[in-house]
């Protein structure tokens, strides 16, 4: 049960919540009353704030961590007033499809119609299908025309007092709401594990099955992975054949025409062990780090509330920082080699490097998620971020370039490095050239004029890019 208490400190910015999953939700909920925005906000550490009366609030404990909490609403709040009350934007579907240039996309008739997108989480959400439908109704989406919630290796019951199924049904509501936000006429699939992935090789057998599963059965050619374990996590006997079993699969189904995407990290170049201690080296994540897999790290979007782009920056912050660094695992793929400067090249040292691209990550530039799943007194929006936002985004972008094309794009990083290397990468990829992702003490890398170990190429101008991508 929650618990109830008055009068605690409030907050205005979206917080780390690290439970064991590697793919860090990063949150904020807001609820809109009679004009005014509050905030509920899931967190470990506090940053101070007082944006309303803190006297008026009430504070519930959820898995031990404070959620602070006035009332919820089925109307999301709008940007400009979140700049206003949070000093910071929550993005709509439409400020993100402008600003990564995929509204003329859409408005074209390509929206992922005839597509197919899976995602793989564990656990899944018991209020995903309600929830999905007040986020589509609240920003004028149509229904996919087909959403099928699929556990083909059993379910456990969902209890919302326990802290991993609590965080991957927030995990898998970002992705189903945000995959279905950039390609609204493509159908998703989200296939469920019972099976926590968390680090090491804990619930990455049973995702392999479900991707499998999703492949032999032909139910999408575009695959969403939110998630991932520390390299070095996997260097044990049972960790480099579960490695390998994936990388075959990834590499075969590549072959078949499917995109496959996975988050790079929220904590920067720093990655935890089994045991929740920090590397004190720069690392990276499975199955990020695959050279089968596109890799997504992060940025802080700087638009207006129209969606009119501005600039962005590497998301590295207090909060968090994008993944990113180079592999220990594989070597360097023959798409890297080829296409990037001898700089690049030589700081990898024949070894792969990710991200490949990036897309907006930072929770205080985050995206609006409505969620349910923790009663309809807790039901809200929660301002959402983290690289886990990035690799479902562009999943929806792929569905509508795999419409535009008349055909699946299949293994998009040759491409996408032949691109970046071409003398018109600006009208495809913003680059981002300031920031770098050094986070938990850990040193990490800096962005700098075309590829790098922060945000790979950048993020998408998705008008030009699909295009590029559809004529190769």
């Amino acid at each position: 049960m929650l618990e109830v208490e008055k009068g605690a400190n409030f907050l205005n910015n979206a917080l780390a919540v690290r439970s064991s999953w590697r793919s860090i939700s990063l949150i904020l909920v807001i609820a809109l009353v009679l004009g005014m925005i509050f905030l509920m906000v899931n967190v470990l550490p506090t940053r101070a704030a007082g944006i309303v009366d803190p006297s008026i609030k009430e504070t519930l404990y959820f898995n031990g961590h404070p959620i602070y909490y006035i009332q919820s609403s089925v109307t999301p709040p709008t940007d400009a007033q979140c700049r206003i009350k949070l000093k910071s934007p929550c993005y709509s579907p439409q400020e993100i499809q402008k600003a990564y240039g995929v509204k003329p996309i859409l408005d074209a008739g390509y929206t992922g119609e005839g597509q197919s997108i899976v995602i793989i989480d564990s656990f899944g959400s018991p209020t995903i299908r309600k929830d999905l439908k007040v986020f589509d109704k609240a920003f004028g989406l149509p229904e996919p025309p087909s959403f099928k919630v699929l556990a083909p290796f059993g379910s456990v019951p969902f209890d919302v007092n326990n802290s991993d199924q609590a965080g991957w049904a927030e995990e898998t509501t970002l992705d189903v709401e945000w995959a279905h936000a950039l390609a609204p006429d493509a159908k998703i699939v989200l296939l469920t594990s019972p099976v926590a992935e968390t680090e090491g090789v804990q619930g990455l057998p049973e995702f392999l099955r479900l991707e499998k599963y999703a492949v032999d059965n032909h139910l999408g050619k575009i695959i969403s992975q939110s998630w991932g374990a520390t390299e070095e996590t996997l260097f044990s006997a049972a960790g480099r054949k579960v490695v390998k079993q994936f990388n075959d699969f990834y590499k075969e189904a590549g072959d078949e025409g499917v995109s496959i995407f996975a988050s790079a990290g929220d904590s920067g170049a720093s990655n935890v062990d089994d045991n929740n201690k920090t590397y004190p080296f720069p690392t990276v994540i499975f199955p990020a780090s695959s050279p089968y897999v596109t890799a997504v790290g992060g940025t802080s979007l700087f638009a207006d509330t129209h969606g009119n782009y501005n600039h962005e920056t590497v998301w590295d912050n207090k909060i968090g920082a994008t993944g990113g660094g180079i592999s220990k695992l594989f070597k360097e793929p023959k798409y890297q080699r080829d296409n990037l400067s001898d700089s690049a090249n030589s700081t990898l040292k024949k070894h792969r490097g990710i991200p490949d691209i990036s897309l907006n990550a930072d929770p205080d530039t985050g995206v609006l998620v409505y969620l349910s799943f923790l009663g309809p007194k807790q039901a809200g929006y929660f301002l959402f971020g983290g690289t886990s936002a990035g690799s479902p985004q562009w999943s929806g972008l792929i569905a509508d370039g795999n419409q535009l094309a008349g055909h699946a794009l299949g293994f998009l990083n040759p491409t996408l490095y032949a691109l970046g290397n071409d003398r018109e990468y600006g009208n495809a990829f913003h680059d981002i050239t300031v920031g770098n992702n050094t986070f938990g003490g850990v040193t990490g890398y800096d962005a700098t004029q075309g590829w790098d170990l922060s945000t790979g190429w950048g993020t998408p101008k998705g008008e030009q890019l699909l295009h590029d991508l559809a004529s190769d």
